[in-house]
């Protein structure tokens, strides 16, 4: 069920009033949403109101807003605040997804209520999604929308109020000093930091008028506490010096399109641990920065060395050390259990620089409908330690004998939800890379490794091509299909998980480590592939003994 709605389209100046009162004369007293745009400039604003004609006013005195042409309006007698609040909502996280038009927005009207016949009002979104795809304000299906980086990764999201309090503590922390800070932010796979992170540089950047700040007085309190601290940090510059800094190279190149699709950010804000020494910067924010380098097990040593020598540091120099002299201030998101390879900076030369910083916790699990629990119960799992059945009703994990069987359902949910992929830990050389073979054959399905190393998981909808742990860790994915390979097993009889290191073929993944360290390495590739899933995860075990263990608690 949905509800009865009227949308009209009007010329944005100010003879919309009284087109609004005659065109709509028994449905403008009502709470309305609205979208005021420009096809030639492709740039939109969205909005509510409970008193549309004041509020288009107010936009016309707008520089910005008032070089818009047109205003559609959606009316309807059924409308109340928090209804409009929710599609409002539900606009501007789709609109920008579906990339037609640069918002104007701030992310300051995101609101997440539960309220009366929110279900209805859902509804009534979709309804109203598809007459604007008839119109073609907008292009794409809603599915595919939210499937998207760009959905994934907007700043126009509703906080969880986890979220909400640590955006809080440190816009507080970055306010209460004169100093240079050093903050971290503390979660585990899926608890929304790289969505936090990019949240947070949009908030900061934003210039929100006086007028939407009086009408989001849920979230105006954060509003006005990250202009207070914006107008601090700048200290009477120009503008505020701010990047997001991204070790992973896939994920960053992804990022980097996101920030290009949203007004107010650039590509350019998104860069690389070796890009820092091009600038000083008030405020660099590192996501997963669990995956900055030392100078170990490498590619490009001559470069690495080029940039420690840059800070006049010797060989012992990290990108750590980096990001450390190249700001003011500087915003961690880590997860030391998130470290796959002894090329990462040691969780030792973290916990020093943690011992005299601030850090905040997240603790809400944001991607994964199977909660904490699962999260939980994959880290028992792979460590052994008091594990239980895991039991959720809302999230499928299943264990599979057949490889055909598991590519085949995994097949069948890339066709209801997409975002399906299969994953593996590195048990096969990639030979694919170099000749058109399989990487390996498992049970008569021929797997090849990933065709390619940036934004794989939108390179491909085959679930016989892997991706690894350096094309996944970051992205969200509805169903995942993790293969553990021959480079696990279970021993029955010290009741422990173990590695074997013949069979683990990352080549800078081992060297120079002892056994103990690499057994390490791989349960966290392991454990953080298992977190990608947001519906479900499939998974296959090559080694008999491991899938026997499994089967006792994957049920």
């Amino acid at each position: 069920m949905s509800f009865e709605y009227l949308t009209k389209d009007f010329i944005f100046d100010h003879n919309a009033f009284d087109q609004i009162k005659e065109e709509a004369p028994n449905y403008y007293i009502f709470p309305t949403v609205y979208i005021i745009y420009c096809k030639k400039t492709k740039r939109a604003y969205i909005g509510e109101t409970t008193n549309i004609l004041n509020r288009l006013n107010q936009h016309l005195k707008n520089s910005d807003k008032n070089q818009l042409k047109n205003v559609k309006v959606i009316f309807s007698p059924f409308f109340n605040k928090s209804s409009v609040l929710d599609i409002e909502s539900n606009l501007i996280q789709n609109m920008l997804a579906d990339n037609q038009f640069k918002l104007l927005n701030g992310n300051d009207g995101i609101s997440n209520h539960h309220y009366y016949q929110k279900v209805e009002y859902t509804n009534t979104f979709k309804d109203i999604w598809k007459n604007l795809q008839f119109e073609k304000l907008v292009k794409h299906d809603l599915l595919d929308i939210q499937n998207s980086d760009l959905f994934k990764y907007s700043p126009y999201k509703s906080l969880s109020e986890d979220q909400y309090q640590a955006i809080r503590e440190y816009l507080f922390t970055l306010q209460g000093s004169s100093d240079k800070t050093t903050t971290f932010i503390q979660g585990s796979a899926g608890t929304g930091k790289t969505i936090l992170a990019v949240y947070l540089i949009k908030l900061l950047l934003s210039n929100i008028d006086e007028e939407d700040l009086e009408d989001n007085f849920e979230v105006s309190p954060l509003i006005e506490l990250s202009q207070e601290v914006k107008s601090n940090l700048t200290n009477d510059k120009d503008e505020l010096k701010i990047a997001l800094v991204v070790p992973m190279t896939s994920l960053r190149k992804t990022l980097q399109n996101v920030f290009k699709s949203i007004h107010g950010l650039s590509k350019n804000m998104v860069i690389g641990p070796n890009e820092v020494k091009k600038d000083y910067y008030d405020l660099l924010i590192v996501d997963e920065a669990h995956r900055l380098k030392r100078r170990k097990n490498i590619t490009g040593y001559a470069e690495f060395d080029k940039t420690n020598r840059h800070f006049g540091l010797d060989e012992n120099g990290n990108e750590l050390d980096w990001i450390l002299m190249s700001s003011d201030n500087q915003l961690f998101f880590y997860d030391e259990k998130q470290s796959i390879r002894p090329t990462d900076v040691e969780k030792e030369k973290f916990q020093a620089i943690k011992d005299s910083s601030n850090t905040i916790l997240l603790k809400s699990q944001m991607r994964v409908e199977g909660g904490e629990g699962y999260i939980e119960f994959v880290d028992r799992l792979l460590s052994n330690n008091d594990v239980q059945p895991f039991e959720s009703i809302g999230y499928e994990l299943k264990l599979f004998t057949s490889m055909p069987q598991m590519i085949k359902e995994l097949e069948e949910k890339e066709k209801r939800h997409g975002l399906c992929r299969t994953i593996s830990g590195y048990s096969w050389k990639w030979v694919s890379n170099k000749n058109d073979v399989p990487d390996v054959t498992i049970d008569g399905v021929d797997l090849y490794w990933n065709r390619t190393s940036q934004d794989w998981i939108n390179s491909t909808k085959q679930m016989t091509e892997m991706g690894c742990i350096h094309t996944t860790q970051g992205y969200d994915l509805n169903y995942s299909g993790i293969i553990f390979g021959s480079d696990i097993t279970y021993n029955e009889e010290t009741q422990k998980i173990e590695i074997i290191k013949e069979n683990y073929f990352d080549r800078n993944g081992k060297v120079g480590i002892s056994d103990e360290q690499l057994h390490g390495y791989i349960i966290n590739i392991y454990k953080t592939i298992m977190y990608r899933g947001i519906k479900g995860t499939y998974v296959y075990c090559c080694d008999e003994k491991l899938r026997n263990y499994f089967k006792r608690f994957i049920i």
